[in-house]
C-alpha cells in the first residue's frame, strides 16, 4: 500500500496524532516511547548516543509548545512530508517540524522526523 493513495484528510487524521505523540515524548525525555512509531529503516540508522544526548542537554527538545500549525503536505513516491510550525516554551521564535510518513508492513510509519 501507498500512503499517497490517501486523501489528505485521511492523512492529516494519521500524522496529527503521531506527531502530538512525538512532542509530547520528546518534551518528557521518554526515547522508547518517542522511537515506538520508527519504522525499522529509521532504526537502524539513529545514532543512539546521539540522540540521548540531545533527549539531555536540548533545550529546544524538551520544551516544546503542543499547540502547533499544520503547514501542508509533500507527496514523493511511496513517503509523504508532514510539515508544522513549532514553537518552544522557553526559547524565542519559530522552528519546521517534519515528519515523514509510509507504510511498512501494513502500518503507517515514521520515516524521519526532526525539527529545524
Amino acid at each position: 500500500m501507498n500512503i499517497n493513495d490517501l486523501s489528505d484528510q485521511q492523512i492529516i487524521e494519521i500524522a496529527h496524532p503521531m506527531w502530538d505523540d512525538l512532542i509530547q515524548y520528546s518534551n518528557k525525555g521518554q526515547y522508547g516511547k518517542f522511537i515506538r512509531k520508527f519504522s525499522y529503516e529509521l532504526l537502524l540508522g539513529l545514532n543512539e548516543v546521539e540522540l540521548g544526548k540531545q533527549f539531555k542537554h536540548s533545550t529546544l527538545s524538551r520544551n516544546l509548545s503542543e499547540e502547533r500549525d499544520f503547514l501542508g503536505l509533500i507527496r514523493r513516491g511511496e513517503h509523504v512530508t508532514a510539515l508544522y510550525r513549532v514553537r518552544s516554551t522557553e526559547r524565542e521564535g519559530e522552528w519546521l517540524g517534519r515528519m515523514v510518513l509510509g507504510y511498512e508492513k501494513g502500518e503507517v510509519r515514521i520515516f524521519a522526523a526532526s525539527i529545524f
